[in-house]
């Protein structure tokens, strides 16, 4: 069995949460989120806490068991702090703006990329050269995030693109010039 799986997964104050017929449902301050269980795993709520348990001994329920107890985590988490990553754009001239439900992005090509904003999701360009995507669900913050960062990567010689804050580009050394 997953040693994840088997600890409780403790209910902060301000969430309330619901387990009918293998569907977990979170509600909290920033929002509400739905999971479905699968049949094979077994949740219940004693006290403030939540428990797992695995109703087959399978190498595929004990695969989801730990990652069924690391999504509710997950959810319980982002409906009372919610999750963000900020990207940085790096580049003459590159630059981001949000523009309704959409964000513009001129990163060197002919043409601003439009990127549509899903729901769920919210975008703040306020420094031109900074992209902050937070939202609820963890899982759907980092798909958004790697989606605009997959518009324009960073290169490898002067570093220009899109990239995580934390991310550390490996630099190339250019051609050497020889005389």
């Amino acid at each position: 069995m997953s040693r994840i799986g088997k600890r409780p997964v403790d209910i902060l104050p301000g969430v309330k949460v619901s387990v009918q017929e293998n569907c977990l449902k979170v509600e909290g301050v920033k929002g509400k989120m739905e999971f479905k269980l699968s049949e094979d795993i077994a949740c219940e709520q004693k006290d403030n806490k939540l428990f797992f348990s695995a109703l087959k001994d399978t190498k595929p329920v004990r695969a989801l068991f730990g990652t069924t107890r690391a999504l509710a985590k997950n959810m319980i988490i982002g409906v009372t702090s919610g999750f963000s990553k900020t990207l940085v754009i790096e580049g003459v001239g590159y630059k981001a703006q949000t523009q309704g439900k959409s964000l513009k992005l001129n990163v060197g090509f002919t043409h601003s990329v439009d990127y549509p904003v899903p729901e769920g999701i919210k975008i703040d360009a306020s420094k031109q050269v900074e992209i902050v995507v937070s939202g609820v669900d963890k899982a759907q913050v980092g798909q958004v995030a790697a989606e605009i960062r997959r518009i324009c990567p960073p290169e490898p010689y002067k570093g220009k693109g899109i990239r995580y804050k934390d991310e550390r580009i490996r630099r190339k050394v250019g051609k050497a010039v020889t005389k």
